[in-house]
């Protein structure tokens, strides 16, 4: 009989602990679930503009290449490229100007050879690859032309 009066008393002592402990467990659980949920979304922005980075780099890489294959070598004027789409692609553009920079002699070691009539012409290019979320690239390029002197 002693037994049932001291079981009923730790009973009424513990009415209602169960459920503040159950409430204070959801929330750190409720409040842990938000915090991952928020830093994987920052995590995919990340990831986001990091492949928007690379596209703008990949994009004047596109510009450079293009302005060397487009043999429009002009010793007199700066050819410029508006803004052009990537082919291909979405949101990704370049743009660049080509410009003479000087003329040179052919570097040794070529088989064509200094004093055989031919001269290295030197050109810079400057391109300017641009993608979403305002990402932009700036690259530069010199390249030379070997082709006729005037001697």
């Amino acid at each position: 009989m002693n037994r049932q009066i001291m079981n009923s008393t730790v009973t009424r002592k513990q009415n209602g602990a169960a459920l503040i402990i159950g409430l204070v467990l959801l929330m750190v659980l409720t409040l842990l679930a938000i915090s991952s949920m928020t830093s994987s979304t920052t995590e995919v922005a990340m990831a986001q503009n990091a492949q928007y980075s690379q596209n703008a780099f990949q994009s004047a890489e596109t510009g450079i290449d293009l302005a060397i294959a487009s043999s429009n070598w002009s010793t007199t004027t700066v050819i410029v490229v508006p803004t052009a789409p990537i082919l291909g692609s979405v949101g990704n553009f370049y743009e660049y100007d080509m410009q003479f920079d000087e003329v040179t002699p052919v570097p040794s070691g070529f088989s064509i050879g200094a004093g055989a009539g031919f001269l290295s012409y030197h050109f810079d290019v400057t391109s300017v690859g641009t993608s979403n979320r305002g990402a932009t690239a700036t690259h530069q390029q010199s390249f030379y032309i070997i082709g006729p002197g005037n001697n």
